[in-house]
């Protein structure tokens, strides 16, 4: 080998290698041409050895069509093959030479089939006489022409990893018949059933085959298939084309092939096309080459969406719910595919959607493009059978689509929900159990590296665009009752200037300067969509659904804190190996969010204590308070005391320092031994909130008819004193403290940034509510005289008093009829849970946040799982608690005692199983996930005697002698759990 061959080694191992014969001077360097050329020479011979062979009869080599091993395939699937051989640096048989004799020159094609190329880049068209699909044992009927476009200089790079590796030759009661089909540049429903009936008829599948594979493989052709608005012109002359057997074509029919029905060319054109037609016809005839003409020059696809026209320049294309996909026509294809037991149209099927998803997934395509493609193939995932056809598409395809849908721009992600959710509605439901059986089967599989697992976080990704798809398809309030936390300070600063009282300027907090959610945390799909689930009251799919309890129980959310984390130490970063289930809060149930919001209190406990631990050190021997700063916040109270002991220490707290809020809570009763290591904290929180939304403590008021609290209007203490409530709330669910107390949802809702409006009403008072809708619903045009309402309304304050109020100025003299009715009740609505309590709910939200600010809270939580955060689980179920507790000191469950005690708990009434949960447990409510996720346990605490059950309520342990009968176990648990308060050191 000359030195130019050894040159072209090194920069060409797959040509040097593959062949000896590299191009290259005698004594120089080799050109960038030789390169080329080289490359080209070896896809050729790679094309050439997959589709007619080499010759050898006794041929070994699997990627060689004369052993017999190598599967039918369209020109596409060889040209990409071929490409996947040169890259892999696969055996190349010698040519014989009867077989070197053909002609060996053929252009390969691209995924998309696309003819353009970037600029600079060379276009190459040679024809071949030989290039039928079947293996060397099938007899070429007629000589036809490929076209395949190398659109790179490099084309390894050019065309990523084809996953072709299910497809199979035909069905298996026919042999191959069908010789090389011409490119099928697009299909539809009809032409497409038409042609399934013929195949069915012929009982040979290549045709259908050939098609599917030519148009589910490409971006470029299935973006112009299964339109709404078709021509039926078109789709017979697809359907002629396909029925005959394949001849030499005319540029008309190829043009019809290729989508292009112009024809208005003028004379001139119409008698050379004719000439020409005549001359190649000719041609083929005698078994001359044949040459197809290239697709026009499209634009290049290599942007991030399609660019609008002039026209339409000002339109954002994510904003449009507007899809051409015919939906009705591609469900009757989607039951043609599965419900046929023809296993190669699935196949083919299978193979040509993920080459296409892999392709999207790898490269930069018009995204519109792109979408409506994903729109076909995600909808064949709907309203499946679960026949052992629809598993594998599902199995096979949908992580693969998945992968490529989560690739996408945001913009894009946008469109498709928008699409989704104005024309696939009913298909929501098919499709997150699609996605939740996904994600399911992915994480029994691999549980322990689920962060890592790419499936499982597309399927997740694309989930999300599902989740936001249901809301917009739901019942949306419009316009958002969303406040922006600059109105929202702007609001509080008025209320306090324009009041008398002043006293909560005393805490230094401002919720600008502390914001709520972490830059990288923001969820941009959401602010694309202008739109959140709070928005939603109905959802179309309940959003209970969404979540994954495999995914859920398996997550170990310690380590997802961490990926989450490390997501904020970066910044956002874009160039992240980090991704964590947290930024995807739909997906997790309420108590594996809880067990998220426990990592980062204390998380942040802990970086609490260690600065003062810090501190201390070094100012070791200084005097004074400053000097010797607490690792914790410890609340010192008096029981007779309780309010002014603990609002006072908060009081002083919040003003000198508020980052102390965030330290653990310590709390401890003057006089008693108790040790806080939970179970004081617990008490401490249910007694103070007993006596602060005691109605006579002026603070809250009871409604009587849902028994919620709700703000006093007119409370005897100033704005400060709701700032140290809200600080107690915050504190409750920042240490893990379940409270009793009774909001109506909107207060969860304004805590998260919204503002009541009409719909909250019915939450807060029913009656209210159905009067107020009844006035919305009457359409009679005498509703002045019926309903006899004026824009002045009255209300009780908390004197049992009388008050009114004018909703609009000279409100009294306004009559509410049809052209203002709607006005009225959202007047009357925003005064009743907005402006009158303006002023104490802003001091309330403002303590509740100086504790939650940089907690993950409004990440995670919607409002209604807010309140179970508060509140705790509605569901009070002790066969769960029995399930799931644990005994030590020598019980078990079949011990008689133990059988004895359950029996006698299951008997109790609502009101005792209450008190025996406070007893054991410190709090009286159920914890977020029921009471399985409570662990009890129940220890040995001696034989025989007459002592009493005694409990540690700090670590949930209840501990219980061995009583010698089921009457003095129930005597002593009974007078136990009754006289229960206070507490002493054993």
């Amino acid at each position: 080998m000359s030195g130019g061959g050894g040159q072209e080694e090194q920069h060409l191992p797959s040509v040097s290698s593959a062949s000896g014969s590299a191009a290259g001077t005698a004594g120089g360097r080799a050109t960038p041409e030789m390169k080329r050329s080289a490359v080209r020479s070896l896809i050729q011979r790679y094309f050439y050895q997959l589709q007619s062979g080499c010759g050898n009869a006794h041929c070994t080599n699997a990627n060689c069509a004369s052993s017999g091993k190598v599967a039918p395939m369209t020109p596409n699937e060889v040209a990409a093959r071929a490409l996947q051989l040169f890259s892999q640096d696969a055996q190349l048989c010698e040519v014989s030479t009867s077989a070197a004799s053909s002609p060996q020159d053929v252009d390969m094609l691209s995924p998309n089939d696309s003819s353009s190329s970037s600029s600079g880049s060379s276009t190459s068209t040679i024809t071949s006489a030989s290039t039928t699909t079947t293996t060397s044992r099938q007899s070429q009927s007629t000589p036809a022409a490929v076209v395949v476009a190398v659109s790179s200089l490099d084309p390894v790079q050019s065309v990523p990893h084809l996953d072709l590796g299910a497809v199979e030759p035909s069905s298996g009661d026919s042999e191959p018949c069908t010789p090389t089909l011409p490119t099928v540049q697009s299909l539809d429903a009809n032409s497409l059933m038409a042609l399934y009936e013929q195949c069915v008829t012929a009982r040979c599948y290549d045709r259908i085959c050939h098609a599917i594979g030519d148009v589910f493989s490409s971006v470029d052709r299935l973006s112009k298939s299964f339109i709404r608005s078709a021509e039926p012109a078109a789709s017979s002359s697809l359907q002629e084309l396909l029925a005959n057997p394949p001849e030499a074509l005319n540029k008309e029919q190829l043009r019809t092939l290729e989508g292009e029905h112009d024809k208005d060319e003028d004379s001139t054109q119409q008698v050379e096309e004719q000439a020409e037609t005549e001359e190649v016809a000719a041609s083929a005839s005698a078994g001359a080459e044949v040459e197809t003409e290239a697709e026009p020059e499209e634009e290049d696809e290599d942007v991030p969406m399609a660019q609008p026209t002039e026209a339409k320049a000002e339109e954002d294309p994510s904003e449009s719910s507007d899809t051409q996909v015919d939906l009705p026509g591609l469900r009757r294809v989607q039951r043609l595919f599965f419900g046929s037991r023809t296993r190669a149209i699935n196949d083919s099927l299978i193979s040509s959607v993920i080459q296409l998803a892999e392709w999207v997934q790898y490269m930069r395509p018009d995204w519109e493009k792109v979408i409506h493609c994903l729109v076909i193939c995600f909808d064949l995932a709907t309203n499946t059978d679960n026949t052992v056809v629809d598993m594998d598409y599902l199995d096979r395809v949908l992580p693969k689509l998945c992968q490529a849908a989560a690739a996408m721009p945001v913009q894009a992600q946008a469109r498709l929900t928008r699409i989704w959710a104005a024309h696939c509605s009913d298909q929501l439901q098919a499709l997150v159990a699609a996605f939740q059986q996904q994600i399911t089967v992915q994480v029994l599989q691999d549980e322990e590296s689920m962060r890592e697992n790419g499936s499982i976080i597309s399927a997740t990704k694309v989930l999300k665009i599902v989740f936001y798809a249901n809301i917009l398809a739901s019942e949306l309030e419009r316009p958002s009752c969303r406040v922006p936390l600059e109105d929202r300070t702007e609001a509080a600063a008025t209320s306090a200037s324009g009041s008398a009282t002043v006293e909560d300027d005393l805490f230094d907090y401002s919720s600008v300067l502390h914001p709520h959610m972490p830059k990288f945390a923001e969820d941009q799909l959401e602010k694309a969509l202008k739109v959140s689930a709070i928005d939603c009251r109905k959802p179309l799919v309940p959003l209970e659904e969404f979540y994954n309890e495999a995914l859920s129980e398996n997550i170990q959310m310690h380590h997802d804190y961490l990926s989450y984390k490390a997501l904020e130490s970066e910044k956002g970063s874009g160039h992240t190996n980090y991704f964590s289930f947290m930024l995807y809060g739909f997906i997790l149930t309420p108590a594996t969010k809880v067990d998220a919001l426990y990592y980062d209190s204390r998380m942040r406990m802990y970086s609490e204590r260690y600065t003062s631990l810090y501190s201390i050190l070094n100012n070791f021997g200084q005097e004074g308070p400053d000097g010797t700063p607490r690792p914790d916040l410890k609340l010192t109270v008096r029981r007779d005391q309780l309010i002014n002991d603990a609002l006072i220490g908060l009081e002083m707290v919040a003003i000198s320092n508020p980052k102390d809020l965030k330290k653990q809570l310590v709390v401890e009763f003057v006089g008693e031994q108790g040790i806080d290591e939970g179970g004081v904290s617990k008490e401490f929180f249910q007694l103070i909130v007993e006596e602060i939304f005691n109605p006579a403590f002026g603070m809250f008021i009871q409604q009587e008819e849902t028994n919620n609290m709700w703000f006093n209007a007119t409370p005897f203490e100033n704005g400060a004193q709701f700032t140290l409530i809200g600080i107690i709330i915050g504190l409750a669910i920042y240490n893990n403290v379940i409270l009793a107390v009774n909001f109506p949802m909107v207060v969860y809702r304004k805590l998260m940034g919204y503002c009541g409006t009409f719909a909250d009403l019915n939450d807060w008072s029913p009656t209210l509510y159905k009067s107020l809708k009844s006035m919305l619903d009457y359409q009679g045009q005498d509703m002045e005289e019926v309903f006899d309402q004026t824009f002045k309304i009255s209300y009780s304050n908390v004197f049992g008093e009388m008050v009114e109020h004018e909703l609009v100025p000279n409100g009294k003299e306004v009559l509410v009829g049809q052209h203002n009715k709607l006005l009225f009740v959202n007047l009357y609505s925003d005064f009743l849970l907005n402006t009158n309590i303006q002023q104490q709910f802003n001091a309330f939200r403002k303590g509740f946040e100086m504790v939650t600010d940089e907690s993950p809270l409004k990440l995670l939580f919607r409002p209604e799982e807010i309140e179970m955060l508060v509140c705790g689980s509605r569901e009070f179920d002790f066969v769960e608690l029995e399930l799931s507790t644990e005994y030590e000191g020598g019980y078990t469950d079949e011990t008689q005692i133990i059988q004895d005690f359950w029996s006698i708990v299951h008997a109790m009434p609502n009101e005792s199983k209450r008190k025996l949960l406070e007893f054991t447990t410190g709090s009286a409510r159920v914890p977020v996930g029921g009471l399985k996720c409570l662990r009890l346990l129940i220890t040995r605490h001696g034989p025989d005697s007459d002592r009493l059950p005694t409990s540690h309520t700090c670590f949930n342990v209840l501990l219980l002698p061995e009583y010698s009968n089921r009457e003095k176990l129930e005597e002593r648990l009974m007078k136990a759990i009754n006289y229960s308060k206070g507490f002493g050191m054993l």
